[in-house]
């Protein structure tokens, strides 16, 4: 077995917007965010949060950036930045300063475990689907409409002929079950679309896949299902995520889902990600990419025993990758490009 080279790694910036509630700041620490420091500070790491504006570049000097995290010199060779896209509504104006950071970033020579193409492909769930489009799981049939001012004349029907009812409409790029809704009919679709057109929010419109629909999400790491979190929806409710009241818990991975994950990793050859499955009772359904997706506790374990492995699986996978990207040939392109 080869050995990854010897680790100059430091430090794990997490480039998040700073615009959580205070009630939601401290729901998150508890919920992952000490977590990662605790886990990452076992590693010999630090993994601290920052918004875009809290990096600085000095770019004064041709092809020698100088790059500043609040008022700390950082290098390529020492720290590493976790640049995965937040499109939440109260971040929304966050979203060109988060792409435009990223691209200067990589241009500045650092590692991003997320690279910046990813981030559209994965933040819009339809730019997911067409990408990932030949899934040896098939992908759940996606509709994308926008939701601008002349919303209320109807032209984006001209795409609905083939939808069937009951179908879920949602936002094209936000996450955490956030604007999941159930449309019985044409006309909860029209009404959808102008609470969208609100806030421009392009939405996306599936099959409903049935009362009951189970979300299995797996934690691929270097290449192999590391783990899957089992997420079961709420009665009455059409999405299993925790925010909407749906039970979780860490289950084996489903031998189909884990023959799957080699071509996950075949398109998407990052050292972590998640991927978002759908069971209907019957068969899978390919769902969502999730590249920074939340490692969630176990809180039936007051260790957080798979909560804690799991993290630590990604960030040494993570130290690893800096490692070898660190000693690559300059003549090949590196991991994040």
């Amino acid at each position: 077995m080869t050995l990854p080279p010897e680790s100059t790694l430091r430090r794990m910036c997490w480039i998040f917007p700073d615009r959580e509630s205070s009630r939601t700041g401290a729901m998150w620490r508890h919920y992952f965010w000490d977590m990662y420091a605790e886990v990452a500070e076992e590693l010999g790491l630090t993994w601290t949060r920052h918004a875009p504006e809290a990096v600085t570049v000095d770019g004064l000097e041709p092809g020698k950036p100088r790059v500043y995290v609040d008022d700390e010199l950082v290098t390529p060779q020492d720290t590493l930045f976790i640049t995965a896209l937040y499109s939440l509504p109260y971040q929304d104006m966050d979203v060109f300063n988060q792409y435009g950071l990223y691209a200067v970033l990589e241009q500045a020579g650092f590692y991003l475990p997320f690279p910046p193409w990813l981030s559209p492909i994965a933040n819009d769930k339809l730019a997911t689907v067409l990408h990932l489009h030949d899934s040896p799981i098939p992908p759940i049939p996606t509709i994308r409409v926008g939701s601008g001012r002349d919303v209320g004349k109807h032209l984006y029907e001209v795409a609905l002929d083939g939808l069937t009812y009951p179908a879920i409409v949602k936002p094209a790029g936000w996450c955490g079950g956030g604007g999941v809704n159930l449309a019985r009919g044409p006309e909860d679709v029209r009404g959808l679309a102008s609470l969208a057109q609100g806030g421009d929010t392009t939405l996306v419109l599936q099959p409903y896949l049935g009362d009951g629909t189970v979300d299995y999400r797996v934690y691929v790491v270097d290449g192999r299902p590391y783990a899957v979190l089992k997420r079961t929806p709420e009665a009455g409710s059409p999405v299993a995520n925790a925010s909407r009241g749906g039970a979780m818990e860490f289950a084996p991975v489903p031998p189909e889902l884990a023959e799957a994950t080699a071509y996950f990793h075949r398109k998407l050859p990052i050292p972590f990600f998640c991927v978002d499955f759908l069971h209907d009772g019957e068969r899978f359904w390919f769902s969502e990419l999730e590249p920074d997706g939340v490692i969630a506790p176990d809180f039936g374990d007051p260790g957080r025993a798979v909560q804690r492995d799991v993290t630590r699986a990604r960030w040494t996978a993570y130290r690893d990758a800096h490692a070898r990207w660190m000693t690559r040939d300059s003549s090949t392109t590196h991991e994040s490009r």
